[in-house]
This record gives C-alpha cells, structure tokens and sequence, in this order.
C-alpha cells in the first residue's frame, strides 16, 4: 500500500470512529432534549439536526448552553447573552446546514458542476431556513401570519445564513477539489467534508448571531414553561419588532399558549 493509500485509509478510519461517536451523541441529544429539557419543539429538532451534524461539538454545546442542570432553572441557565447567541446560531444551522447538504446530496449525485452546486446549496439553504426553521416559528406570534413572518425574519436570516456560508463553502470546495471520493454522497469522507464544513459554519456565524441577538434582530433560547424567562417574552418581542419593523402585531399573538401552537 503506497503511502497515500496509507493516508486515506487511516482518515477513513478516523470517520468511522467521528460518525460512531456522532451516533451516541444524537441519541443522547434527542432523549435529553425531548424527555428532559423546557425548550421549545423548534429547538430540540435544531439542537437534534445539529448534533448529526457536528457530533460531540454539538452535544457538548448543548449540555453547556442548553441542558436544564436541575429542575426548573432553564429560564435562568439560558439567560447569557453567549448562550443565546449559540441558540440563535443552531436555530439558524439547522435550517441553514440541512438545505446545503441535501443540496449539495442531489447536486453531486446528478453529477452537476461546482458552480451550479455552489448556487443549489445557497438557494436551498436560505430557503430551507427562512421558510420553515424561521417564519413557521414566528408565523403565530405575529397573528398566524406566514407573510409576515417571512418578511420579519428575512433580513436576519439572510444575515445569518450568508455567514453559515461564508464558512461552508470555501470547505467544501477546497477538501472535495483535493479528493474526488469525497464528492460521493455514499462516501464517509462525503459526511466527513458536511460535518467540518458545518462546523466552520458555526464559528462563523456565531459572532454574526451574537450581534443579531444584541440588537434584537433574532432571538435565542426559551422555554415552553415560562416564554418569558429564558429569551422570549412575548409581550416584549412584540415592542422590539414594532420598535425595529414599524410592524404592530396582531392582538391574538399576545399569548405563550398561542404561541406555542406553531411551534
């Protein structure tokens, strides 16, 4: 076996082990996020997704910015400004990183260009996080309407998922141009290439959210016991997007329990 044979095979093996751990990572997520934690539904998918994507970085980001250490002290654990930057930026990944990666799936199976591929992911991605990750979560606080949603959440989403890519990219292209195996979605080092391109995508994004989340444009963390302890007031998110968009929201869209409903 030539050396770079030797290469090859040693970070396939490696892949084996990442995708292994992977595995119980989002076991572990899924079954502490869904039994154990408040959080709302839209964010224990997005933590969930993340974690497949990420691995042990994702499950280790979600037991120190997410994990209810006792009953009845998530409203007060997610409080931080880091940690509800961090939800911010999984919201944002797990719509975001899902469209690129289905789209890059469908691109690299048709056999596409790297450019048309570039450009599948980038419109996927968006649309991906705008339409579902982000406007169907905020669809009931502002009256149940989806429009609305849509126009309150495309500017920051647009923000936020052109940092996701500013990261992705340049990953992908530089690793699956180096080996062509990689360009293979039935391949490991295909997944391996998703996940540190997710990865890079994260720590990119994340200084993005921090200052989105500061200025009011996005929203973290929360809980489905007490919307208004842990980053979702409702009372107050709807004076934020009447003071930022000029938008009143409809008077149905003042309560946790209606507000929960789409979510």
């Amino acid at each position: 076996m030539t050396p770079a044979a030797t290469g090859w095979a040693t970070i396939d093996v490696i892949l084996a082990v990442w995708f292994g751990l992977t595995a119980l990572s989002a076991a572990y997520v899924a079954w502490d996020a869904f039994t154990r934690n408040p959080e709302m539904k839209v964010m224990k998918w997005g933590w969930l997704l993340v974690t497949l994507y990420t691995g042990p970085v994702g499950a280790a980001l979600y037991i120190l910015s997410c994990q209810e250490p006792a009953p009845g002290t998530h409203e007060t654990f997610v409080q931080p400004l880091w940690k509800q930057s961090v939800g911010s930026s999984i919201h944002c990944l797990a719509g975001d990183a899902t469209g690129i990666i289905v789209a890059a799936a469908i691109t690299m199976t048709l056999g596409l260009p790297m450019w048309l591929d570039v450009i599948s992911e980038y419109v996927f991605g968006f649309l991906f996080g705008l339409l579902i990750f982000q406007a169907l979560f905020m669809r009931d606080m502002l009256g149940g309407s989806y429009l609305r949603a849509v126009r309150r959440s495309f500017l920051p989403e647009w923000v936020s998922m052109n940092a996701v890519m500013a990261g992705m990219v340049p990953v992908m292209v530089i690793l699956m141009s180096r080996d062509m195996t990689a360009m293979e979605p039935t391949s490991l080092r295909f997944w391996g290439v998703m996940s540190l391109a997710t990865l890079v995508g994260f720590a990119v994004a994340y200084p993005v959210n921090v200052w989105l989340v500061a200025s009011g444009l996005k929203h973290g963390m929360g809980t489905v016991r007490a919307l208004g302890r842990g980053g979702h007031d409702l009372a107050a998110e709807e004076r934020l997007i009447e003071r930022t968009t000029g938008e009143v929201p409809a008077p149905n869209a003042s309560t946790a329990h209606h507000s929960m409903k789409g979510m």
